[in-house]
């Protein structure tokens, strides 16, 4: 990045696991121009297997802050913002029919950075410049959780209730939660969120402009 280029506006999506954080996100980038937005996920800065602490019955938790790799995610961020590319090794849940890759995020004009803990984490928070919590009711939340854990991760119907009513909505409420109403705009995603994205991306694009 030249001294006179302004730095990329750095988007920091979150919500409850299950919220629609992802489908929301993709409805955004869609909106533009590949060359103008970069996303880049908590999801790919979990810790080691052997790492993930396990609750009083020996399950993985993975629904902790401690389980993210924070200081590195926080590193990337600054990055791309400071005009570098990042180069990250995916991470599969575990699978061992996936293979890694090797992903590459590029700087761009708009950054994306989403995860449930993206406001938790204080150096990952004061790098965000408009701050997105995508909500929904509880029964939705489960509906969709058990649909992409079976479809994406393989986890039958009772480890999916194991880990909602243990580790997913605990976590919820003692970490997530409360950081609501630190939020710049709030998106009610029980049904539809067209009203949220367009106002969204209407302002994205008028910071787009002011970068010509």
């Amino acid at each position: 990045m030249t001294p006179h280029e302004k730095p990329p506006f750095i988007i920091g999506i979150t919500g409850g696991s299950a919220s629609g954080k992802t489908f929301f996100m993709k409805c955004l980038i869609d909106s533009f121009k590949p060359e103008d937005v970069c996303r880049i996920s908590q999801d790919n800065y979990y810790r080691p297997i052997h790492e993930i602490p396990r609750d009083e019955n020996g399950v993985e938790n993975f629904d902790l802050p401690e389980t993210i790799d924070h200081h590195l995610f926080a590193e990337h961020i600054a990055v791309l913002r400071a005009g570098r590319e990042v180069h990250q090794k995916e991470y599969t849940f575990n699978n061992p029919l996936i293979k890694p890759e090797i992903l590459v995020f590029e700087p761009r004009p708009i950054i994306i950075v989403e995860g449930i803990f993206v406001l938790y984490f204080p150096d990952i928070a004061r790098l965000i410049d408009l701050k997105i919590f995508v909500d929904a009711k509880e029964h939705v939340k489960i509906k969709r959780r058990i649909i992409r854990d079976n479809n994406e991760r393989g986890y039958d119907l009772d480890d999916v209730l194991y880990r909602w009513e243990h580790h997913v909505a605990p976590t919820y409420d003692k970490y997530i939660l409360p950081l609501r109403s630190e939020a710049d705009m709030i998106i009610n995603n029980n049904t539809r969120f067209d009203t949220g994205l367009d106002v969204l991306v209407g302002f994205l694009r008028k910071k787009l402009e002011e970068r010509e």
